[in-house]
């Protein structure tokens, strides 16, 4: 026997309750608005709750209270627009209206418990965190790619879009955004509800004659990102680990521990998405642009990122090369400067390259898809064969890195450059 709270409009009402009684199940209240349902989770903790999904019955907050209590939530739907309001909210336990209760008490049932923190079976697949500075220096882009060329190479890959501060995957790929997948892995996480079966009917799946991975997608409204934390994040992607050979994870720019500035140390952080995915990462592809103020914004960066990841292998990606920015023989300027201000000798150049990357955004595509002789494609499938399929047993000291970061700090990249202009 199940223990119910319902809060459904009056047609759902007046067929399933009937059915929930006749099946032996007991409904310890019945509710009829959103903030009475908020309230009912507060004060009980039954088995299992059944909601109407409409504005009236349905909310973040509702889901959140649920989330926190752990109670699993089952959606109808009344027609299309309902379902795509309760996809929105992350919701993705959603029946027609016309469903039988046997269907509902399915997914009340449904979905064993990975305990968290617990470790895979068998050989755990690879986490790839793409990182980069403020300014839009190609992170997305360079994470769709990744993703691609490790797909069209016979691996199994999940992309993950972890950006708290507005997902960019789907509508870059031309998928709808309206259902953030990776928020509603989170709160499957969060209630111990998180499976592989479940990673694979909630995720979505980029599919093409070349490569196809699943997709995580964001939230594409800022505002939601207390759904992504910590502990859920470091759960989906040690669950994702099970799923596929290699999770790409497209992080936020933002590196700052916001805790010495809050005054409830018990809130949210808006950076712990980043953070937990760059913790979890077995390699972090740090991504930078390759003008003096991009430079000068990666290397400052550069330094709290050394901070934050102990273990994993760095590569650093400099994207949108060329010579109207820097000057002639542009590669070999921006390598010294990496070189002299942040110990770093060893970047893939990815060149400016509009009209591949612009055919692939507007065909929806990745790049080796819409442009596979890009230049852009031919530098990433370049790093992906040389790092990370077949990654090198020599790497740069990490302790040597951040005491040459370090040092950098007494100059800067862009006054660099610019004295070379002028000699």
């Amino acid at each position: 026997m199940l223990t119910l709270l319902t809060c459904l409009d009056d047609t759902a009402r007046d067929r399933l309750i009937q059915q929930i009684s006749f099946a032996g199940h007991d409904i310890v209240a019945r509710l009829d608005t959103a903030h009475d349902l908020v309230s009912a989770i507060r004060g009980r903790t039954p088995d299992g709750i059944v909601v109407s999904a409409t504005r009236r019955h349905l909310t973040l907050d509702v889901l959140a209270e649920a989330d926190d209590a752990g109670i699993r939530m089952v959606a109808v739907a009344a027609d299309d627009a309902e379902r795509r309001y309760a996809l929105s909210l992350g919701l993705f336990e959603v029946v027609d209206a016309r469903a039988s209760w046997n269907d509902i008490e399915v997914l009340l049932r449904g979905g064993a418990a990975v305990p968290r923190g617990s470790a895979p079976e068998g050989e755990a697949g690879t986490v790839i965190a793409v990182w980069g500075p403020a300014g839009a220096p190609g992170r997305t882009t360079v994470a769709i790619q990744l993703a691609a060329e490790l797909a069209s190479r016979g691996r199994t890959v999940a992309l993950v879009d972890a950006d708290t501060y507005g997902g960019a995957i789907a509508p870059s790929l031309g998928m709808l955004d309206e259902s953030p997948s990776f928020a509603a892995a989170c709160r499957l996480a969060s209630r111990d509800s998180l499976t592989l079966a479940e990673l694979e009917r909630i995720a979505s799946r980029y599919t093409s004659p070349r490569s196809s991975f699943w997709i995580l997608s964001g939230i594409g409204r800022a505002s939601r990102w207390p759904e992504l934390g910590a502990d859920r994040v470091t759960t989906v992607l040690s669950t994702c680990r099970q799923w596929v050979d290699y999770v790409v994870v497209d992080t936020g720019f933002n590196l700052e521990t916001d805790e010495e500035i809050s005054s409830d140390m018990f809130a949210p952080r808006r950076n712990a998405a980043t953070l937990a995915a760059l913790r979890q990462a077995d390699r972090v592809v740090a991504v930078g642009s390759a003008d003096p103020i991009g430079l000068s914004r990666f290397l400052r960066a550069h330094v709290d990122l050394l901070e934050q990841v102990e273990t994993a292998e760095i590569s650093v990606v400099i994207n949108r090369l060329r010579a109207s920015s820097v000057g002639s023989n542009a590669q070999h300027q921006v390598q010294q400067t990496l070189g002299r201000f942040g110990g770093l000798d060893d970047a893939v150049f990815l060149p400016l390259d509009t009209a591949g990357v612009d055919a692939a955004v507007l065909a929806g595509k990745t790049v080796l898809d819409a442009a596979p002789r890009s230049p852009v494609r031919a530098a990433i499938a370049q790093l992906v064969d040389r790092s990370i399929v077949a990654p090198s047993p020599h790497g740069t000291s990490r302790r040597e890195a951040r005491q040459a970061a370090r040092q950098g700090q007494r100059g800067g990249p862009l006054q660099m450059l610019r004295a070379r202009r002028l000699g």
